[in-house]
């Protein structure tokens, strides 16, 4: 059953990933109001796909890619205003790898 959320390696690893990225914009600026909610956006949407939420039990592909477009979208605003430091580097290269791994899960799901 596809919708049903299996969780192994690939899993863990989009896990490290979304967590990493929410604990780094969770720390920026803090309490920056926009940079919190950008971190909790992510964890909203690492649940939605991989708890056994109801009303996300059908839509973990849309809920896949609304986390694609989340992390595309952050790294484009970064490009346009962010700071360019080594913490940023290494979260940007976190979210592309991010992107990367919900690629494969969304093309495995759907074989």
């Amino acid at each position: 059953n596809r919708s049903r959320a299996s969780f192994g390696m690939l899993q863990l690893a989009i896990a490290a990933a979304v967590l990493f990225t929410a604990a780094v914009h969770f720390s920026l600026n803090f309490p920056d109001v926009m940079f919190i909610l950008n971190g909790l956006g992510y964890l909203a949407l690492l649940a939605a796909l991989y708890l056994p939420l109801p009303f996300a039990r059908d839509h973990r592909r849309l809920i896949r890619w609304a986390l694609i477009g989340y992390t595309a979208l952050t790294v484009l605003m970064w490009l346009a205003f962010g700071f360019r430091g080594t913490l940023a580097y290494i979260d940007k290269t976190v979210e592309v790898l991010l992107i990367i791994l919900l690629f494969i899960e969304d093309r495995q799901r759907a074989s």
